[in-house]
């Protein structure tokens, strides 16, 4: 049990920093870049994410187990990742419709954006290479839903000034963010010391 719990752990701590969504992957950079915007969303973002990251992880164990060993497997398994998390929102929304009906109506407009992302998909195509395993799957699934909050914070973070009267006009925005993501991503990747390979 601890060998288990240790290797979700690991994998969760991989990707969260070593191959982070955002920073080493750029897997979510419009969702995070628009979620970084208010302190709230970010919260609000990442919770969803996170949580689809890792339910749609364990979800799709089975199928990869199963149809990435066949011969054509790998082309059945992007449609069943969109049914998967599909089928998650869905029943996600339900449960806020039935159980919190004020919370469904506030995150009700921006929930698509927190579950149909490049974050929640790159996770689930990563999983076979870095999970081998239930709880390898589990932990790498939840590793990326926290790292896209790392990646939100620090956007935050630098929200208020990267937007601020001595930025150029032209610079103001969505250029000076992915020019602040580069520069975030290059001492990421400086500071673990390997390059990803796709």
């Amino acid at each position: 049990m601890a060998e288990v719990f240790a290797r979700m752990v690991s994998l969760a701590m991989i990707s969260i920093f070593t191959q982070n969504a955002i920073f080493d992957r750029a897997f979510g950079v419009n969702v995070a870049i628009y979620a970084s915007r208010k302190s709230s969303h970010v919260i609000g973002f990442t919770i969803g994410t996170t949580a689809i990251t890792t339910l749609a992880s364990a979800a799709a164990y089975p199928f990869d187990i199963m149809l990435l060993p066949s011969e054509y497997g790998y082309l059945y398994m992007p449609l069943i990742y969109v049914g998967i998390v599909s089928v998650l929102y869905l029943l996600g929304l339900f449960i806020l419709w039935g159980l919190f009906p004020k919370t469904y109506y506030k995150v009700n407009k921006y929930a698509h954006l927190a579950v149909f992302n490049c974050a929640v998909f790159g996770a689930l195509f990563l999983n076979y290479n870095f999970g081998k395993g239930f709880a390898g799957y589990v932990g790498y699934g939840f590793g990326t839903g926290i790292g896209l909050f790392l990646a939100c914070f620090l956007l935050n973070i630098a929200h208020e000034r990267l937007n601020s009267d001595k930025i150029p006009s032209v610079f103001r925005g969505y250029p000076i963010m992915l020019i602040f993501i580069g520069i975030i991503s290059l001492a990421f990747n400086v500071l673990v010391g390997y390059t990803a390979e796709f």
